[in-house]
């Protein structure tokens, strides 16, 4: 593709986005007063929209770019980059340049619509403070300059594999910070819409950047067949996470009577144009490859027009179906006392977990399936302790258990034992690594995931993290930090941050599962007597924090209990010593388990050892004889 085509398709196509953005915003009408906010003007409104989808395209050419220069363009082994691959991180650089203007720009116009003020009068230090200071989106503005400042620096001078990936998972964070705290995140099944964005925005944004990086591609050399094939693979299994997690989310903001509205009209647009993109894909090959991702960077922009003029849109569902006090904190009404049966069969899926599980079990069983094709064995105790790990992170998320959890500390004290302690000591017998590493085919020539992975198992980030000072620090120190300052309290008003605390439990309990009876091999080695010392140095802090968490006088989140008021909640304080006592006891199941697995172990690591050393003496003695039948045979 020529320069002057490239240049041509990429402004035809951002014109045609803005173009389509500029006119639903001119005919939106008022979209302030429903929402019980003061009109703030109509420069704040286009100004806001344009600067909005700058950011968005900006931000996609980041992290597409990113994901282009990583896994499509082929690499070194030695963790260098390619031409292609430096190419790719050199848009992508200024991409996340132009993200970080927009942001900064954001900041401000956000904080005005926030307050329903002219944007001179926004400006002003004291009205700007006080205004970031109240409201969530101007201060997920300033989380996007951060991260955009973060991925411009790493991505700008690099020729290395590592910093690139270091860099686009900054420039992930960022891309969810304004999604999270959207129209998403207030009303009934606010939980569902914002995990569904939580894989929405991530897909289109390396669909998008990814292609962008595609077309500088083709302008600069004739199509590579691995880069081409690469790439319709990730925009296939992007076009199909966006499909999906776009139904899930328009359905919960627009709901069946709101389908037919102007919001519904334009989801229906939206998935028109995803549509015909995914049929470009599939139409793809015989094709002039310039000429089909032209076309679908046209309807992919267009798309994202359509995005963030469903941002300035109110969503049917706020207004048809007002929410209560529990919906608005929640997502959903918790009107009902737990029982026994409800905590069984009550189920509100985990939309970002839930997933993660099901993918997590059906890639192990594929792994296992090609070990055994080639007749290579994989113990099936292994592959039990991974399946049951991931079941009961979904018992503790999605089933009641997880739906009650909010309601009060106790279950929720439940939920966090499980992802924290239960789940990763079976997740870390499972041996995900080892079994990656000899499932994926090893590449010669272009790397591929499994020299992806050796890569990413030997940064220094990963050798940071593997250090039993810093595992047991996470480990330990989190639960002092979380539950012992007002960060808890804080955490479970919002959806975004209590399935961040989520996550959180689990990486950190898999952590420290990992480096102390971990099957997969450790980038820092420790003997089994070091790590059954760094067991027992680390349980007491557990059970210290359970007394602690029993004998306070005051309820931890007050605020926010009160703020939910469930009628059936009963004496919070009560409720609170009984998740301390829950806290204090299932650390003992655990550690019996990491004690029996670790001695288990250190037994069959000796009898190898035994064996290595009866061997190497039966061929030191048979070297021996060997010595004297030669001296032997010399003599006679």
């Amino acid at each position: 593709m020529k320069r002057s085509r490239f240049r041509g398709a990429i402004v035809a196509a951002v014109v045609a986005g803005l173009v389509l953005l500029l006119i639903i915003v001119a005919t939106a009408g008022d979209v302030y007063t429903p929402l019980g906010t003061a009109d703030p003007g109509e420069a704040v409104t286009f100004g806001f929209a344009i600067v909005r989808f700058a950011a968005e395209a900006a931000g996609a050419g980041c992290v597409g770019g990113l994901v282009f220069a990583a896994f499509v363009a082929p690499g070194r082994r030695d963790g260098k980059l390619t031409a292609e691959s430096y190419a790719a991180v050199r848009f992508a650089a200024g991409s996340a340049a132009c993200w970080l203007a927009a942001a900064i720009a954001a900041v401000p116009l956000s904080a005005a619509v926030a307050a329903g003020l002219p944007l001179g009068t926004a400006l002003r230090p004291d009205a700007l403070l006080s205004t970031i200071g109240a409201a969530e989106e101007p201060k997920a503005w300033l989380c996007v300059v951060v991260a955009a400042a973060i991925a411009t620096a790493l991505a700008w001078p690099t020729m290395a594999w590592r910093p690139v990936v270091l860099a686009l998972v900054v420039a992930a964070a960022g891309l969810l910070a304004p999604v999270v705290v959207g129209h998403v995140s207030v009303g009934a099944g606010h939980d569902f819409a914002t995990d569904a964005l939580f894989w929405h925005v991530p897909a289109a944004a390396i669909w998008l950047g990814a292609l962008l990086a595609l077309l500088g591609h083709l302008r600069r050399r004739t199509p590579d067949e691995l880069i081409l094939r690469r790439y319709h693979r990730l925009s296939r299994i992007c076009f199909a996470v966006v499909l999906v997690s776009g139904a899930v989310g328009g359905l919960v903001t627009a709901r069946p009577d709101g389908l037919f509205s102007r919001y519904g009209l334009l989801l229906a647009v939206e998935v028109v144009l995803l549509g015909a993109a995914g049929a470009m894909l599939a139409a793809a090959r015989g094709r002039s490859p310039g000429r089909v991702a032209a076309i679908e960077l046209l309807l992919l922009m267009l798309a994202t027009g359509g995005s963030v003029a469903l941002t300035v849109l109110v969503p049917p569902s706020f207004v048809n179906h007002p929410a209560s006090v529990q919906e608005t904190i929640l997502g959903y009404g918790l009107d009902t006392p737990p029982s026994w049966l409800r905590l069984v069969t009550d189920w509100r899926p985990d939309l970002v977990l839930g997933p993660i599980a099901v993918l997590a079990c059906l890639l192990y069983l594929l792994g296992m399936r090609r070990l055994r094709r080639r007749g290579d064995a994989w113990a099936g105790g292994r592959a039990a302790a991974w399946l049951l790990g991931w079941l009961l992170v979904l018992v503790a998320t999605s089933s009641g258990v997880g739906t009650y959890s909010p309601g009060t500390f106790s279950l929720h004290m439940v939920t966090h034992m499980t992802l924290n302690m239960f789940a990763p000591v079976l997740l870390v017998l499972g041996g995900p690594v080892t079994l990656a590493l000899r499932a994926l085919p090893a590449r010669s020539g272009v790397p591929g995931a499994r020299e992806w992975l050796v890569d990413l198992l030997h940064a220094p980030v990963t050798r940071f993290l593997a250090h039993p000072a810093v595992a047991a620090i996470l480990f330990a120190g989190s639960f002092y930090a979380l539950y012992f300052s007002d960060l808890f309290g804080q955490a479970m008003l919002f959806h975004w941050s209590h399935e961040l605390m989520r996550v959180h439990f689990l990486v950190t309990g898999y952590l420290f599962a990992w480096v102390v009876v971990g099957t997969d091999r450790t980038p820092r080695r420790m003997p089994h007597l070091a790590r059954l010392g760094v067991l027992f140095a680390v349980m007491p802090f557990h059970a210290f924090f359970g007394v602690i968490v029993m004998s306070k006088q005051t309820v931890i989140a007050a605020t926010y209990y009160h703020y939910l008021a469930l009628p059936w909640a009963g004496d919070l304080l009560a409720d609170q010593r009984l998740g301390g006592g829950i806290a204090w006891a299932s650390g003992e199941l655990p550690l019996i388990v990491i004690v029996v697995a670790l001695l288990v172990q250190w037994s069959r690591d000796d009898e190898r050892r035994a064996r290595r050393a009866d061997r190497s003496g039966e061929a030191e003695f048979d070297a021996y004889n060997a010595m004297l039948a030669q001296l032997a045979q010399r003599g006679r």
